[in-house]
């Protein structure tokens, strides 16, 4: 990659799926010889997570909130002008934003890649099937103009990208670079209870719906993840509620577990999914676009809003050992068209277009 970048600021936060996509990422960029600047926003990494990020060349807490932390697009006024000082101090050649709110007044002279991991838009338009409320209005506004300055806008499957189109129409050409993860578990140890993870005070994770089809489910449930931060929270009474716990913990519960369930509402990718694909686990998954469009044929699939559809489907599973075992094979086979060295791959293609001289002097102009 000649005409790539040899360093670049990445962007993240360290409370959610980003930080696991960003630290990975990162790692197998430095493989491929590209350094990253790895800047965090919003609460500071915990020394366990400072620890999974040893192998990234620079790692900076910058002091400042995330979008959805705040009420009002005032509160990010100093981030893009922070960030634009930290491509300096480090001399980067790309800046990488998993916010494309972080886009929104970036200034000129150096390409801009903005990565939708998930926003509020696109969460009402799954969830509830409406645009913002008012209140809110300002965070479509934000993210439209971090999307009009990015030279390229990324997301991490193509139902979601169509969901960007749908709801920020008109929206420039959605790059399409699937997650990955290089999670592995032995397939063979496991023991008979299904499992779960996400955050469940978000109602985009469809908890509910999941602790009443545990009441119905022959096997114990287990579910990992908060149940209430930031106002919201639901309670779970049928399932085996284990809290937040750090992520080796969560993927030595995963890997045991014969079958895992998203019962999600809205998943941009999903990344609990492949981590049990690649674990070995049989997967029950909500019937939406975005699983649809990554386990087709990999997974049995439940109505995410009735959960005696979802236990027939996991007390099916649980009796039928051969079902499953297909099932596993089909989805460890899938799991491998989204392994690292893929997505590295596709973010190091993207880089070098966006790095071309031809493509700044267009975007000066």
């Amino acid at each position: 990659m000649t005409d790539g970048p040899k360093r670049i600021l990445m962007t993240c936060d360290a409370v959610g799926g980003v930080w696991r996509y960003a630290v990975d990422l990162a790692g197998g960029l430095k493989q491929q010889g590209v350094d990253v600047v790895l800047a965090v926003l919003g609460p500071a990494p915990t020394p366990a997570q400072r620890q999974e990020a040893a192998a990234v060349e620079t790692l900076i807490t910058v002091d400042l909130p995330l979008d959805w932390m705040v009420d009002d697009h005032r509160d990010l006024a100093a981030v893009p002008a922070r960030l634009a000082a930290i491509a300096d101090e480090h001399d980067v050649d790309l800046v990488h934003l998993n916010l494309p709110s972080q886009a929104a007044g970036f200034p000129q002279g150096r390409p801009v890649l903005a990565v939708s991991h998930s926003c509020t838009v696109t969460w009402f338009a799954a969830v509830r099937g409406t645009d913002v409320p008012p209140g809110w209005a300002w965070q479509k506004t934000i993210n439209r103009a971090g999307f009009d300055r990015a030279d390229h806008i990324v997301a991490p499957s193509a139902s979601h990208a169509a969901l960007l189109r749908a709801t920020y129409h008109p929206l420039s050409d959605v790059t399409v670079i699937h997650n990955a993860s290089a999670v592995t578990a032995d397939a063979a140890l496991k023991d008979l209870y299904v499992f779960a993870a996400g955050r469940w005070w978000d109602e985009g994770k469809n908890a509910r719906i999941l602790d009443e089809a545990a009441a119905m489910i022959g096997w114990p449930v287990v579910m990992v993840g908060a149940n209430s931060a930031n106002g919201q929270g639901v309670d779970i009474e049928h399932a085996l509620l284990r809290g937040a716990l750090p992520h080796e913990e969560t993927m030595a519960l995963m890997g045991r577990a014969a079958i895992v369930v998203s019962p999600s509402l809205y998943e941009p990718f999903g990344l609990a999914a492949l981590e049990a694909a690649r674990c070995g686990c049989a997967l029950v998954l909500a019937d939406i676009p975005t699983y649809r469009e990554l386990w087709d044929g990999c997974a049995l699939f439940f109505d995410a809003k009735d959960a005696g559809d979802l236990a027939r489907q996991v007390n099916h599973l649980s009796v039928d050992d051969r079902l499953r075992a297909r099932l596993v094979s089909a989805a460890q086979q899938r799991a491998g068209r989204y392994a690292l060295p893929a997505q590295v791959a596709a973010y190091r293609r993207l880089y070098e277009a966006a790095c071309r001289p031809a493509h700044l002097e267009a975007a000066a102009e």
